[in-house]
């Protein structure tokens, strides 16, 4: 009987390749770029999402890599992807072969002559803020082809992923280099509808009762009652969303209590689609830009920097122009 090859049967790597032709030695690059991703962003769904695919494919790949090789290189842990130490060694390595080829294919890119500008943006910053003003972004920069992304994964500059990136951290821990942004107020918000069906909460205690809206996990909502002072006796209600903008969303329409900044909320709170609960001041985190290392001195980035920072500053005072 004639075997019959599967599309999942890849040979195993020969076992003396000095004299193998280097496409024979190479596993399918495929496979070795949706290991990287994994390894990477710890998770073979944000794997998935990063580089566009489904997270089955993902899984497929590493999978095939493994036997390709003949060695385990991830498990399954309970926080997600877990490299094996051979693992470890074998993504080291990758990574820094994808970094040289993907700095060797940027230096050979001709650049456009009104410039670029890519902009990887933490979710909520990028779809609330920076959205509704890209066409004055456009006339700042004269043109420059600009690319937005909204994620709160970290690009890699050595891969050439972005120009610059926003993020948000506690001022302690904001990356070597970053240049600081905003430090925001943080407060509590729900929409009007929501108000109208169950009232508002009497106090921060019926408040930590009540159904909220949580970005990933509860760690800041527990943060937030913590700075006000309010102990939590109790583990707190609502669902768990991706990132700031999805829970933003699901607060206008009526879903839950949401925590949200000035620079997010400030059209929806003058309109009166959503309300303030409560009198604080709390700082939680820090707005951040990062830039890449090539591109530090380039006259386009600093065009960037003094756009955003006038434009943040213009925002918490009322006079942003869109």
């Amino acid at each position: 009987m004639v075997h019959q090859k599967h599309h999942w049967d890849f040979p195993m790597a020969p076992k003396s390749a000095g004299t193998t032709p280097l496409a024979h030695r190479l596993p399918p690059l495929v496979m070795v770029r949706a290991f990287e991703a994994a390894g990477r962003t710890g998770s073979m769904r944000r794997a998935a999402e990063d580089i566009g695919v489904s997270h089955t494919v993902i899984s497929r790949h590493v999978r095939n890599l493994e036997h390709w090789l003949g060695r385990t290189l991830v498990r399954a842990g309970p926080r997600g992807v877990e490299l094996t130490a051979e693992g470890e060694s074998f993504l080291a390595t990758v990574s820094r072969a994808l970094g040289a080829i993907a700095h060797a294919a940027h230096e050979l890119r001709p650049t456009h002559k009104r410039g670029q500008l890519r902009i990887w943006c933490i979710a909520g910053l990028a779809t609330r803020w920076l959205t509704p003003r890209l066409s004055a972004l456009e006339r700042a920069l004269e043109g420059a082809d600009i690319e937005l992304r909204a994620t709160d994964a970290k690009p890699d500059f050595a891969r050439a992923e972005a120009d610059v990136s926003i993020g948000f951290n506690v001022l302690e821990r904001l990356p070597e280099g970053a240049m600081r942004l905003i430090r925001p107020r943080m407060f509590p918000v729900a929409g009007r509808d929501w108000l109208d069906q169950h009232g508002m909460p009497a106090d921060l205690a019926e408040l930590a009762r009540s159904p909220l809206l949580h970005e990933g996990n509860q760690m800041q909502w527990t943060n937030w009652f913590e700075a006000v002072g309010e102990p939590l006796s109790h583990r707190l209600l609502g669902p768990r969303l991706s990132d700031a903008s999805i829970s933003y969303d699901a607060a206008l329409a009526g879903q839950g209590i949401a925590l949200v900044n000035g620079l997010m909320a400030a059209d929806e709170l003058a309109s009166g689609r959503l309300v303030e609960l409560f009198d604080t001041n709390v700082e939680l985190g820090t707005y951040y830009l990062l830039t890449a290392p090539n591109r530090s001195g380039d006259p386009l980035i600093g065009v960037f920097k003094d756009w955003i920072a006038d434009n943040i500053r213009r925002s918490t005072t009322g006079d942003a122009a869109h």
